[in-house]
């Protein structure tokens, strides 16, 4: 009997973060990756994919095993382990970093970590797997070559080709040309970079750079950059003991990311660093201190500096701050802020606007030409893209002549067939998110009031009623819809004409109807508000009888 391979996104395809992706061959699934991406609204900070499908093919499912450490690949572990509750697949570092979040979760001593070394292979039957070594903005980024009787496919993660990353190896462009020799039924790839010409940058390029200038300051410096990337990491460090400054760690990411990167020995032969309650007996001219909050974030350290709340770190006129990153979509408006604000205070600010200080994880046009070379695949997958890039790197894998591409989409199941690969099926796909502590769906009737709340406003009316049955006049609040008594004050008395309207106007026994009156009071508080100020508020109704 012939078993055909399939793969499913449920998420990453479509947008970029919250990778989570399926394999499945003779009803046995695999999954790779499990991420996060960032919240930024009504009080969420953490949106990850929903997991109902294979949850409810758990004993079916083999294990999940982990491209790299970054956030939208294993982020939302902790939150969906009691979910899952299946072997968990990494090398060194990612394993590290895993180990970590499950310990901050509680459930640690529950999980089965497999620590898998660079260059090895497991079996989870029916797949066999081996890590291919790639270079990223990470350490210890893999390709999966997964295999079936089916056909061998090439899972990259993120990746992209640097000849000298400054840590860990180069890309193993010898075993994925092997791969490709023997052959390869598909490529699924990371399409963040489709758009961009020529090749991602190196780090050594960085380094070079972002040596001189820090070189030439002369007051407190201070690198905001992602905590995971650490040949940055490395490089910041070594040009500071080369100028004599001391390095300072500001942020809890970068001191996790610091610890992993010392255990697996990434950080070898560099000083000790100090810690921001160190620094505070040193004089400024004497330091650099590695920040996290590069995208703006409110609660990150680089914020609090710039507003002058953190509790060891100060910035003054004539200091330097140095963006050693990129502004990730959507994050432009924070960025500024906290920029407008350091040079409000007198800061000199270094951004990056010619790939000097800080280039791109990800492959450019030239790099996926290049692993289109090495690998030949049949099919192309693109993922890791928003709808626009995954089509662009579909275009460019035809332009290189691989017989087939097909764009995916989060819940769309894809036969993997060299003669025709194409969506078979649809099934459940969507977003849990972090309520407080709670996981729930993103689509829960609460998060939607939220929303509305957040829009519209919210107005509560409570009525009393007496041992005859006779309403009292109602109280009236309005939370955000008013900015002052005098308006509160015209637009209760519209409310009270609105209601006094309907309320005059309907049998007396259906004045015992709770929910009636609820309905009625609804009609009046929309007509009032939406004449008054164009808003359409949630409406909670009391009766106390």
């Amino acid at each position: 009997m012939t078993h055909s391979l399939k793969f499913l996104p449920l998420g990453g395809s479509g947008e970029i973060g919250m990778n989570m992706n399926l394999y499945t061959y003779n009803n046995h699934w695999l999954m790779v990756d499990c991420g996060i991406t960032f919240g930024d609204e009504i009080g969420i900070d953490i949106l990850m994919p929903d997991t109902k499908f294979i949850e409810e093919r758990r004993q079916s499912l083999v294990g999940i095993v982990l491209t790299h450490a970054h956030e939208d690949h294993i982020g939302a572990l902790p939150y969906l382990w009691n979910r899952l509750r299946v072997p968990l697949y990494a090398t060194p570092f990612t394993s590290l970093i895993i180990k970590d979040k499950l310990r901050q979760a509680g459930v640690l001593d529950e999980a089965e970590i497999n620590v898998i070394p660079l260059g090895g292979q497991i079996e989870l039957d029916p797949f066999k797997i081996e890590f291919i070594s790639l270079t990223h903005s990470i350490p210890e980024p893999n390709a999966l070559a997964i295999q079936t009787p089916a056909g061998t496919v090439i899972h990259t993660g993120d990746w992209k080709i640097d000849p000298e990353p400054l840590i860990g190896t180069i890309t193993d462009k010898n075993r994925l040309q092997e791969y490709g020799n023997q052959g390869v039924l598909a490529l699924v790839s990371d399409s963040t970079n489709a758009f961009v010409e020529g090749r991602t940058g190196s780090e050594s390029h960085v380094k070079k750079y972002l040596t001189q200038i820090i070189g030439e300051q002369k007051n407190r410096v201070i690198v905001t950059l992602f905590a995971s990337n650490i040949a940055r990491m490395r490089t910041c460090m070594e040009a500071a003991h080369q100028h004599g400054r001391h390095v300072v760690l500001a942020g809890r990411s970068l001191e996790r990311m610091y610890s992993a990167a010392q255990a697996c020995g990434y950080l070898d032969g560099l000083p000790e660093v100090l810690t921001d309650k160190q620094a505070l007996s040193y004089k400024k001219r004497d330091l650099l201190y590695l920040c996290t909050g590069s995208q703006g974030e409110p609660r990150a350290a680089l914020s609090k500096i710039a507003y002058d709340l953190h509790p060891c770190v100060s910035i003054e006129a004539g200091d330097t701050v140095i963006f050693s990153s990129r502004e990730i979509p959507g994050n432009e408006r924070d960025i500024y802020a906290i920029q407008n604000q350091l040079a409000h205070r007198g800061v000199r600010i270094i951004r990056d606007i010619d790939n000097t200080i800080h280039v791109s994880g990800h492959p450019a046009r030239d790099d996926l030409r290049e692993m289109f070379a090495l690998v030949r695949p049949q099919i192309l997958i693109p993922v890791h893209g928003e709808e626009q890039h995954m089509q662009e790197h579909a275009r460019l894998g035809k332009e290189a002549g691989i017989p087939h591409t097909i764009v995916p989409y989060n819940g769309a199941i894809i036969e993997v067939n060299a003669h025709k690969p194409k969506i078979v099926e649809e099934v459940h796909s969507g977003r849990l998110c972090l309520d407080g502590d709670q996981v729930v769906p993103y689509s829960s009737p609460h998060i939607k009031e939220r929303f509305k709340l957040s829009h519209q406003g919210i107005t509560f009316i409570t009525f009393f009623t007496d041992r005859w049955g006779d309403m009292t006049e109602p109280m009236i609040s309005f939370v955000g819809l008013c900015e002052n008594e005098e308006v509160t004050r015209k637009l209760r008395e519209a409310t009270y004409k609105e209601l006094a309207k309907l309320l005059d106007n309907v049998e007396p026994t259906l004045l015992e109807n709770d929910y009636k009156v609820g309905e009625m009071c609804q009609i009046a508080v929309r007509r009032a508000t939406r004449a008054f100020s164009g808003k359409k508020p949630m409406v909670i109704t009391h009766v106390a009888r």
